[in-house]
């Protein structure tokens, strides 16, 4: 996801460049945008240095007078000035004076970062930084106010010594801080951080001759939205890939094949790095015996003979490591939840998520999908959502798979029943009695719950 980091003119810009790293450590793309005042504080190369992306401090192309932005490379990051507001995910501002929330508030216009905030529709967060007395001045109180009330997230200022020398509230919020805050504003969790996933994606294809091939229509989209979403979460990913249109998800590692037999050698060959493996390629389960070597000519009917390919899912369960997620992925035209059940349990992954794609606009080659988790012991149904926010739901419940549940032991507080000799008969009934009457219920058993 992508975030611009507006800096404004405060001796507190310096920690800009904290935020920047703090926000690219949470696998966010940065862009700078700086005021006028804010290049007096800290030079604009010091950002283009630390996103790779040049930093706009006019509304103006000023570059041939060698003033208006800064390069980290001679190439082209295609910023222009509406454009920026229609690229970020999220615009935070640190440090935001009193001039600039007061721009905002009022909808002046003035320069690049003010032009931006009025332009895009994204979540707007504001860090402010500034003396105690300014920042409890009526005017910026009412000037928060009403950007509250229009939905900009304020990141409340520390109280301490500030830089005038005074003490009192107006210190920016450190800078892991305000990044916590843009995770929230963005719906976004680091919680697969140190974890690396594995993703098969698209479909597989079996050669009949030289130009055609046996294939189905899944076009990837299910499987690259949860290689995007894992590695917006923290993950290290890992994406296999059959044939597809698609754009890569950046910062994945993407490992194109186009038969079932090389889905089969690369996913063998990656899983043991992997510390969650999810299958949601659509991999053929038939391949021709007999591939002609020239063009197959129009003659008349032919009769295929095919065999069916590898089980590549059994065979990654069969040699998975000690503590390694592996889901599976089923779709399923009747019979959904039987056909799924059985392949979770002839399969022996942790869990299935069964698609129906018998329905119109669902499902194969669809910007949308729905769903059911499937385990040995829950069934979660996803309703239709579009496929990279069912990824995210999807990673929601892969992750309880890893919570450890509570084992809950019962033991006789007063009584070993280990000691006593087994009876039978007449006589284990009269024990039992015997039993029920000597120790009240409320006492008689103890609970341990071990997590």
């Amino acid at each position: 996801m992508r975030v611009t980091v507006g800096v404004s003119g405060g001796i507190a810009a310096y920690k800009a460049a904290e935020l920047v790293r703090a926000l690219q450590r949470q696998a966010l793309e940065v862009h700078v945008v700086m005021t006028g005042a804010a290049t007096r504080f800290v030079q604009p190369l010091t950002f283009a240095a630390l996103t790779g992306h040049k930093v706009i401090t006019s509304l103006w192309d000023d570059t041939g007078a060698g003033d208006g932005s800064y390069e980290a490379s001679t190439e082209q990051n295609g910023i222009e000035h509406i454009g920026e507001a229609q690229w970020a995910d999220a615009l935070v501002v640190a440090p935001a004076t009193a001039n600039i929330l007061a721009k905002f508030a009022h909808g002046i216009a003035d320069d690049f970062l003010t032009t931006l905030y009025l332009a895009t529709a994204a979540p707007v967060l504001v860090a402010p930084a500034m003396n105690v007395n300014m920042w409890e001045h009526p005017a910026t109180q009412a000037n928060l106010e009403i950007l509250r009330q229009r939905g900009v997230r304020v990141i409340e200022p520390g109280t301490g010594e500030l830089a005038c020398g005074m003490v009192g509230a107006g210190r920016m919020a450190e800078p892991e801080a305000i990044a916590g805050a843009v995770l929230g504003a963005l719906g976004r969790r680091h919680d697969l951080a140190g974890e690396i996933v594995l993703v098969t994606a698209g479909g597989t294809r079996e050669a009949l001759d030289p130009v055609r091939f046996l294939g189905n229509r899944s076009s990837g989209k299910m499987g690259y939205a949860l290689a995007e979403a894992a590695h917006s979460r923290g993950a290290k990913v890992i994406l296999i890939s059959g044939p597809s249109a698609l754009h890569p998800p950046p910062q994945c590692e993407l490992i194109k094949i186009t038969t079932a037999d090389q889905m089969r050698q690369a996913v063998l060959e990656r899983m043991t790095e992997a510390t969650l493996v999810v299958k949601a390629a659509a991999v053929a389960d038939y391949r021709p015996v007999n591939v002609s070597e020239q063009k197959l000519k129009r003659t008349g009917p032919i009769t295929l003979e095919l065999a069916p390919t590898e089980d590549i899912l059994a065979e990654v369960v069969r040699r998975r490591r000690p503590g390694q997620l592996i889901v599976g992925f089923a779709a399923e035209t009747e019979n959904r939840m039987e056909n799924g059940r059985a392949k979770l349990l002839r399969k022996g992954a942790d869990a299935i998520v069964v698609n129906d794609v018998a329905g119109e606009g669902v499902g194969i080659d669809a910007d949308s999908n729905a769903a059911t988790f499937l385990t040995l012991t829950t069934a979660i149904e996803l309703p239709e959502m579009p496929k990279r926010k069912l990824a995210d739901r999807i990673l929601d419940e892969i992750l309880t798979l890893r919570r450890p549940r509570p084992l809950v032991l019962e033991f006789d507080e007063h009584v070993d029943e280990r000691s006593r000799p087994e009876k039978t008969g007449p006589e284990k009934a009269r024990q039992d009695e015997v039993l029920s009457q000597s120790v009240p219920p409320s006492s008689a058993r103890r609970q341990l719950i071990v997590e």
